[in-house]
């Protein structure tokens, strides 16, 4: 029977506990929300709704085309600079998400006979580039300098070490300044994943590049989403100039991709206004990360000191944490809970998300309800 085999694997992932379901929220939920990655709180800021709808209205509910026909604006250009400028970055190229735009970096700047080398801890969209790649890919160990250096000391051609700079699962940030000092030994690229890092760490939330004194190398090119901090949708890729004009030539979720909706570059590009304007609203995320970590370990709670904005807690199954995060749901809490195959190493987790929008109250509440819903 045609696609027979689903029917096993869907037995096999109810067996493991590892059925995933959609449930879509309401424009008003009543929930307090530690599961979106709205990290300065700005999906719903008005300046930003306003700069969605302007453009809509403006240049339409969509690109139309992909970039290179019809699908780039005099807004996508804007977007673009003042990004770049924001980052600390020559030039910027914006895609129709951060998926696409990992595809693009790890894809292109990774030919035949090059040599990736790619954390083990990595997103899912960086290892999805590698295995597109023509080059060769070599998973290293976690967070590790030394491991890169040893992996492209066995390669003769040209490398790009591939890593997060803030690691989705547990927030630790990765040693970006050990890493770049490997791949300068050799000559390699730096490509690195800022998606958890803009708009939380670095001067007013300029990054995780920016704060390592990475921004504007000439061999490191950085991605970042606009998805999370900047409360809109779609991606891009920070780098050289030369770097950016490869990519508008050779890659192919940039040439073959419908362009990304003016309403979502109109939205991007006012959040980045408004985060130029409040800096502070970087500091609160962290501090926000800081206080929910410090009440959870108090409460005697198994959280990871976070680097960034995100808080895990570990749980002891994957149905566990299926239920944990079902029950804080049912008392008005909403967390994301994280279990294979979403996590590398193979433990459940529920993933919190400060917002440098919450009160102390809210923090104090959602403690309290993960403390009293704990397994």
């Amino acid at each position: 029977m045609a696609f027979g085999w689903i029917d096993e694997q869907a037995a096999a992932r109810r067996r493991a506990g590892l059925v995933r379901t959609l449930r879509p929220r309401p424009a008003d939920s009543p929930l307090l929300d530690l599961a979106s990655n709205d990290y300065l709180g700005l999906a719903r800021h008005p300046e930003v709704v306003e700069g969605a709808a302007a453009a809509a209205r403006t240049w339409g509910g969509g690109a139309t085309g992909s970039r290179l026909v019809t699908g780039t604006t005099e807004l996508h250009g804007e977007l673009e600079r003042e990004l770049a400028d924001f980052c600390g970055f020559e030039a910027a190229l914006v895609f129709s998400s951060g998926y696409a735009a990992n595809l693009a970096a790890v894809t292109a700047l990774a030919p035949h006979g090059s040599l990736i080398v790619s954390d083990a801890g990595n997103h899912a969209s960086l290892i999805d580039g590698c295995r597109l790649a023509r080059g060769t890919t070599q998973v290293v160990a976690h967070a590790d300098p030394d491991a890169v250096r040893k992996a492209l000391g066995t390669h003769d051609g040209p490398a790009v070490a591939v890593s997060d700079t803030v690691f989705s699962v547990d927030g630790d940030a990765a040693p970006l300044v050990g890493l770049a000092g490997a791949c300068r030994e050799y000559g390699a690229g730096l490509v690195v994943d800022d998606a958890h890092g803009l708009g939380v760490l670095g001067d007013g939330g300029r990054g995780a590049p920016y704060a390592a004194g990475l921004a504007g190398a000439d061999d490191v090119v950085v991605t970042v989403t606009l998805s999370k901090s900047l409360g809109s949708q779609g991606g891009a890729v920070l780098g050289p100039a030369r770097v950016v004009e490869h990519l508008v030539n050779a890659a192919r979720t940039f040439i073959f991709d419908t362009g990304l909706a003016p309403a979502s570059a109109g939205a991007a590009l006012a959040a980045l206004r408004l985060l130029g304007r409040e800096p502070e609203r970087a500091a609160r995320a962290r501090e926000v990360a800081t206080g929910l970590h410090a009440r959870l370990t108090a409460a005697g709670l198994e959280a990871v000191r976070p680097d960034a904005a995100v808080v895990s807690v570990r749980a002891p199954s994957p149905e566990e944490a299926v239920q944990w995060a079902a029950d804080c749901r049912a008392a008005g809490l909403f967390v994301g809970c994280f279990r294979p195959p979403s996590v590398p190493d193979g433990i459940s987790r529920l993933r919190l998300t400060a917002r440098a929008d919450l009160s102390e109250e809210q923090i104090e509440r959602a403690v309290r309800v993960i403390g009293e819903t704990r397994p």
